[in-house]
Formats: C-alpha cells, structure tokens, sequence
C-alpha cells in the first residue's frame, strides 16, 4: 500500500505537481532571462548606439556553458516524468481490479461480484487497478483530481492504477474525441470509507428483481442511455419511449418503409444497427453488440422495454 495518501485525492498527486512545478519554473525562469537579455541587446546595438555592425568572434567557453546547462536541465524534466510513468506502471501486488468499459459515449464499471455501474465506487486507502477496454473508437480515460490519464484502444489491453487518500467525489472525463456526444462522456469517482463501501458492495450484489430491472440494469451497463432517450427527447438514436409493437418509419436498402418496432425487430437493431435505419437518424452511428451481448440479455432488455410507455 502507497503511502502519505492522506491528504490528497490519489497517491500521484504529490509526484506530478512536483514535476509541473519543476518544468513550469524552469520555463518562466527562461522565459524572462531570455526576455530580458534579448531588450538589453536590442538597445545595447541599436542603430543610433552602434551605427555600424560589429563583428564579434565566437566564444567556446559560452557555448559549452549554454550547450551544457540546458542539457542537465533537459535529463533531469525527463528524469521526473520518467520516474513518474515507471510508477503509474508498477501495480502492487494487492490492487483490486475493476474493469472499465468505454464505449460512445459512457464509461461502465464491472466489479467482481458481476455489478456493474456507470460511477466508479472504490475504498479509500485501496490500491485500484482499472482494467481497460475500449469496444468501438479510441477513447481515454482522464481523473484530474488524481493526475492520471490513459488512452483506451479498441483491441489493445491496458491498465491504470491509482490509490486514493481523500474520501470525496471527483469527475470522469473521455480525454480524447470520440465522436458527436464525446463532450458529454463523463462520469465520477466515489471514493468511500472501507465500511461504506462494504456496505454498498455487499448490497449491489443483490440481484434485482424482475425481468423489468435486469433490463434496465444492462440498459446502464451497455451505456445505451448516451446515445438514447427514455423520455422521447432526440439524442444521436431515436428515443426508446414507447417502442414495443409500435411502428416506425426506416430506411431499409435505400428505401423507406414501415416497420413494427416487435422483439424481432429490436433484436435485429441490436445485432445489425444499420439495417433498419430509423428515418432522420445518420446510419454507421452504432455498433453491432452482437459479440457484446447474450440472447438471453437481450431478452431482458426487451422486457425493459416493454415498460417504457
């Protein structure tokens, strides 16, 4: 376990900052010698100073002084974010490992004991490592309050890791575009006691009941609801309210025709997303979930649907 957490959100804060302050002083110190050398000059050798240029011969002893220094400066900012990436890398032995699903346009959090949540609830004083997969575009996951960021490539395991010091709340971002809705893809950190979150993680391990609420469940843990409304308002998708056996109007091989919104044709939306098109709505803007998800979860999800009046 890392310690000298306890006053600050993750154990890298002290270590980042660190190196920001380092490399951000060394810029400003050169910014304003440079400034200032380079205003003395332009006086010193103005024209009314020194009508007539003069030559000045080379001095070794400058040049290896300002090849040298900046050089020592250079290694040791890479010294710093070097030291700082090697222990982003090192996982201790001990981690809890949450897997964290990106996808257009959430995050998704799956623990252990099967739950999943659209919040990531950790312990404090826990070492975390965050399994990452991304399931369409690239994305990236960003903690700022944690100081730590990494990219999520489709096909591409990869981990973080973080341990938190400060009970609290903190944001979630997607770091890199991804897509139409990708400024709206955040979510948050709920960094608890260890008895609270005992108490949640023992409670979220009750299975809901009802076809109903395990619908809804998958509806979150698929992240749907980003790109899909329940309440008829228009989002990337057309709006799930009242779907079940209603029609609706689809562009199917280039041609526009009516079709009743059954279980067949939702399961078919959820498979191949792009065969019936729902009029006004660009093709290509979902994946098939096909590899993502289970017949029977698919049935669930229908179920859910149902309800949805």
């Amino acid at each position: 376990m890392i310690e000298e957490t306890t006053n600050n959100a993750s154990n890298f804060v002290s270590e980042v900052d660190s190196a920001f302050v380092f490399i951000f002083g060394i810029s400003l110190f050169f910014l304003f010698a440079i400034t200032i050398v380079m205003v003395y000059y332009v006086f010193r050798y103005r024209k009314s100073k020194n009508p007539k240029a003069t030559h000045i011969e080379g001095n070794h002893k400058l040049e290896i002084i300002w090849t040298v220094i900046p050089t020592i400066l250079v290694v040791i900012m890479f010294y710093y974010g070097w030291a700082g990436w090697k222990s982003q890398r090192e996982v201790p032995e001990d981690a809890m490992t949450i897997k964290s699903i990106a996808r257009m346009w959430s995050f998704g959090f799956e623990y252990e004991n099967g739950v999943t949540t659209d919040t990531l609830y950790v312990p404090i004083h826990q070492p975390i490592n965050l399994d990452l997969v991304a399931v369409d575009v690239l994305h990236s996951i960003y903690i700022p309050a944690f100081r730590i960021k990494q990219d999520m490539v489709p096909g591409k395991p990869d981990f973080i890791w973080f341990e938190s010091g400060k009970i609290g709340e903190y944001e979630i971002f997607c770091a890199e575009y991804c897509g139409l809705r990708h400024s709206l893809m955040k979510t948050a950190v709920k960094v608890l006691s260890q008895e609270d979150y005992d108490a949640w993680y023992k409670g979220s391990s009750q299975t809901a009941e009802g076809a109903g609420a395990e619908g809804k469940a998958l509806f979150q843990k698929f992240g749907c609801f980003a790109c899909h409304s329940i309440d008829g308002s228009k989002l990337v998708g057309p709006s799930l309210k009242g779907i079940f056996n209603n029609k609706r109007m689809v562009i199917k091989d280039g041609e526009e025709i009516e079709l009743v919104a059954d279980a067949e044709y939702i399961k078919r939306s959820i498979y191949e997303p792009n065969a019936d098109v729902v009029k006004d709505f660009v093709p290509g803007m979902m994946v098939s979930y096909k590899a993502m998800i289970k017949d029977e979860e698919v049935d669930q999800l229908i179920e859910y649907f149902k309800t949805l009046e």
